[in-house]
């Protein structure tokens, strides 16, 4: 697994050199509002993914905490629910990563390798079903956030979630469906994880 350790490590590293340098672009061009950039959902979901990556990197022992393990499980679903919103909702809408290989990493490599990352090496702790839907409690308090701060300031990160597109009954469909999309993924997430954690015991102590 030492390959694998250093693909997490390099992962994690080029979300962070991705990140920063779609920043400092966007400072160079007098163009940066830092609580806008750390708005988006993206970034947000990167940062918690990447932490996971560094955690996982640094440790040798496939016997993890319970705290990780969920963490890892929630990370897995933010940067899904990321990857499958930009294919199915934002392939034409400018979404702030002017630099298109910072696209790539923050938006396919990152979803890509944290999925990967939670089928080669699955919990080794069943995930319940109840623990998987708190994964929810996250992006209802993004969208909360999301919601409020955009109807004071006039700013939403997303077309899908401005009112101005349809109105908020729109944006009250879109979001319910986003929501149980992400709860059927947050609920497959850990079965996939809890099966393949099982099947890898059963194979250790053969």
């Amino acid at each position: 697994m030492l390959l694998w350790r250093l693909v997490r490590g390099a992962t994690a590293v080029a979300a962070i050199v991705a990140i920063s340098v779609q920043a400092r672009t966007l400072a160079d061009a007098g163009a940066l509002d830092v609580v806008n950039f750390f708005s988006y959902f993206t970034i947000q979901a990167n940062l918690i993914g990447l932490a996971v990556l560094l955690i996982l990197a640094a440790q040798s022992s496939r016997h993890r905490p319970v705290g990780l393990e969920g963490l890892r499980g929630a990370a897995t679903v933010y940067l899904t629910i990321t990857f499958v919103v930009v294919i199915a909702l934002l392939q034409t809408v400018d979404v702030g990563l002017q630099l298109g290989w910072v696209d790539v990493v923050l938006h396919k490599v990152m979803p890509v390798v944290i999925v990967l990352d939670w089928l080669i090496d699955p919990p080794y702790v069943p995930i319940s079903w109840r623990r998987a839907l708190t994964w929810l409690a996250y992006p209802l308090v993004w969208l909360a956030y999301t919601v409020i701060r955009g109807a004071i300031v006039g700013w939403y990160p997303y077309p899908f979630l401005d009112p101005a597109n349809g109105g908020y009954g729109q944006v009250a469909v879109t979001v319910a469906g986003i929501l149980a999309a992400s709860a059927v993924v947050c609920l497959f997430v850990a079965w996939l994880g809890t099966f393949l954690g099982a099947r890898r015991r059963r194979r250790e102590s053969l």
